[in-house]
């Protein structure tokens, strides 16, 4: 049994999101694609920290995100 935390919209937008983008990182347009014949790219730490976001202020941090 899980106790009940609120509407899980959220969570569910926040998923879908994670979703468009890993499939935008491999080059995937459906989900099948993603199933089958994902292109996974590796990148160094550097290479990483220099993609992630910057410069931007946020008013609210996500709840599933951490830098």
């Amino acid at each position: 049994r899980v106790p009940y935390r609120g509407p899980v919209g959220g969570i569910i937008h926040q998923l879908i999101g994670g979703l468009r983008a890993t499939m935008g990182y491999v080059g995937c347009a459906t989900i099948e694609e993603m199933r089958t014949k994902p292109n996974f790219v590796k990148i160094s730490g550097a290479g990483q920290r220099e993609s992630h976001v910057h410069d931007v202020q946020i008013t609210k941090e996500p709840p599933n995100y951490r830098a």
